[in-house]
């Protein structure tokens, strides 16, 4: 029996941001505002090497909530203490400018260009400029020993099977139970799948106020979403087609497999919308999201979380540009047939070789590896899905 690891001097060698927020990667962003910068964002990202362009599908005509959350999102990314600078790229100004104010305030250096009256190649030629000197500059930044408790670390899991709930997701949880003690931010997620344990999940708010903000969110997604857009029923999709072959019959298993994600102490000390930055200081949120790999980690990057912890059963290869993700599984057949995307391999938890404390501190020795530099699988593999929330179509 191995003694429980003490996490509380750790420090890990990072970047220290402008804002005093600690980044574990040092992105040089090319951001474009909406789909027809991509091109442009592009073109500058294969002129100036080093950078990181982030082609999305959105950003014209939204309006209301919608457009809120999409310039919550474009701006969360690129205040990601994983990114040192930014250069946005819209087709108009103003837009463009809303997102570069919003992404200044972190301090970090940021510059926005628009297309009208520059055209792609004027345009292209003055962002390679600035994007060179970003780079440069960000090139030369120094990391330095950051203690443990200044990560934020976010969670979701795919592909989710029966190996899941009984080996990867209870290993997320004992690490959220050792090290959000320690004074780390940390978020979990997928509204949906949370249904038929939301008697639950209520149970774990920290405060009433926190379970009455996570059950509105929940009743919204239930009334808004879900009854008014359903078929018979969600059986692609909650539970998956991945999900069903490996043994999962219902969301309410699903759910409560999900759930093991926070642990046995821990406490959730608010419910947020999507892409909102958490305001109550450390400890663990929850965070209204679709249950998409992509979407759900998109978002929790925009909220500021630098490391992402991934369970999957089945076998979820998701990666995001800025969040290094990391993969845990305690599926024997999936780290044998596809062991190239499993970072932490628990399969020991199921065969009684190893225990959930065991697991629990394998992966925290994952995230500090991470934190100090390691590429996480989906990296390595060049996994950099951006998929954008959208609420509603644009006008």
């Amino acid at each position: 029996m191995t003694m429980a690891l003490d996490f509380s001097n750790t420090t890990v060698n990072a970047w220290r941001r402008e804002n005093g927020r600690v980044g574990v990667r040092n992105h040089v962003l090319i951001l474009p505002v909406d789909d027809i910068s991509n091109a442009a964002c592009e073109a500058v990202a294969n002129n100036v090497k080093g950078t990181l362009a982030i082609p999305h599908a959105y950003g014209r005509l939204q309006f209301g909530e919608d457009l809120e959350l999409h310039f919550r999102t474009m701006i969360g990314t690129g205040a990601n203490p994983n990114v040192a600078a930014v250069v946005v790229i819209g087709i108009e100004p103003e837009w463009t400018q809303v997102i570069v104010d919003g992404i200044a305030k972190t301090g970090k250096p940021v510059t926005g260009f628009s297309i009208e009256q520059k055209g792609d190649f004027e345009t292209i030629r003055q962002a390679s400029w600035k994007a060179k000197e970003y780079v440069h500059w960000a090139s030369e930044l120094q990391k330095e020993p950051c203690p443990v408790s200044d990560l934020w670390v976010s969670t979701k899991c795919g592909e989710s099977d029966t190996t899941t709930g009984l080996s990867s997701c209870p290993t997320v949880g004992n690490m959220y139970d050792k090290l959000l003690p320690e004074g780390i931010y940390g978020c979990f997620g997928e509204t949906s799948e949370i249904t038929g344990a939301e008697h639950i999940c209520v149970k774990r708010a920290a405060t009433k106020e926190a379970g009455d903000a996570f059950m509105k969110i929940f009743q919204a997604y239930q009334d808004d979403v879900i009854e008014q857009f359903k078929t018979s029923d969600l059986s692609d999709s909650q539970p998956t087609k991945g999900n069903i072959l490996g043994g999962l019959t219902t969301i309410e298993e699903k759910a409560l497999g999900n759930l093991e994600k926070i642990g046995r102490s821990s406490t959730y000390i608010d419910a947020m919308g999507p892409a909102e930055a958490p305001e109550k200081g450390p400890g663990l949120y929850f965070m209204d999201t679709s249950s998409a790999a992509a979407e759900c980690v998109t978002l929790m990057a925009a909220a500021g979380y630098v490391i992402h912890t991934f369970p999957t059963g089945q076998g979820n290869v998701v990666g995001n540009p800025i969040v290094p993700v990391i993969k845990i599984s305690g599926n024997p057949r999936t780290l044998r047939t596809m062991s190239e995307h499993i970072d932490v391999d628990v399969t020991g938890v199921l065969t009684r070789e190893m225990t959930i404390d065991d697991a629990g501190d394998a992966l925290i020795e994952q995230i500090i590896r991470t934190a100090n530099g390691r590429y996480t699988a989906a990296e390595a593999l060049g996994h950099r899905e951006f998929s954008l929330t959208k609420l509603y179509r644009s006008a």
